[in-house]
């Protein structure tokens, strides 16, 4: 694919919203566009699917639900914006079951979305993938290999795919509420901003070597 990142991110943009290959989700259109956030960011976010209330209604990620406002928070802490990140998930369309409720996304959505997050993460090139819970750290091991568990590397920085990956609990209610309270996310969340500023220092000294 040739022309610009903005142009390639767009055509992938458009077949993902064309992709009908998920039975469950064909009357579903992909949350993937500008809105997703900056192409040239500072951390990438991998999230689970688009929220029912959030997402899939709005077409931003994290946006117009709790766990939206949860993520404000955490972002906040660290000093960066909406406009310093991108977000994506791991499966772009949003799982429904029989009752129209979120549910989490099968292992064959998951599958079948790999080739876009990884068309995503390797257009973009960010110094910094941050996974949002359990199914997006798994769907990125799905991309390349790695040995990390929620429960035993949430907010560690690592090495992975050529890049640092910080995996970190979902900051959805239910998260929140019953695994991983919003004060131990706002520590896990302090190694956002580690990383960040490292890799800022790191520019810095280069360009000034160049002087």
């Amino acid at each position: 694919m040739t022309g610009s990142l903005a142009e390639r991110f767009d055509q992938l943009c458009s077949e993902a919203r064309e992709c009908r290959v998920c039975p469950a989700l064909a009357d579903k259109n992909a949350v993937l566009s500008r809105l997703n956030g900056s192409l040239t960011p500072k951390v990438f976010f991998v999230a689970e699917a688009p929220g029912r209330q959030g997402a899939d209604r709005t077409r931003r990620p994290f946006y117009g639900d709790k766990s939206g406002e949860n993520l404000q928070i955490l972002l906040d802490s660290v000093g960066l914006s909406r406009e310093d990140i991108f977000i994506t998930n791991s499966v772009m369309c949003s799982p429904r079951s029989a009752t129209d409720a979120n549910r989490k996304p099968t292992a064959a959505e998951i599958r079948n979305c790999s080739g876009y997050l990884r068309r995503q993460i390797e257009l973009i090139a960010p110094p910094v993938v941050a996974t949002l819970g359990s199914v997006a750290l798994n769907a990125v091991k799905a991309l390349e290999d790695h040995v990390l568990t929620l429960k035993d590397h949430a907010g560690t920085i690592n090495n992975w795919n050529g890049r640092v990956l910080v995996p970190l609990y979902h900051p959805s209610p239910q998260v929140v509420a019953m695994q991983r309270g919003l004060s131990l996310q706002l520590e896990n969340f302090r190694s956002i901003g580690m990383v960040v500023n490292e890799i800022a220092g790191d520019c810095d000294e280069s360009v000034a070597g160049q002087r």
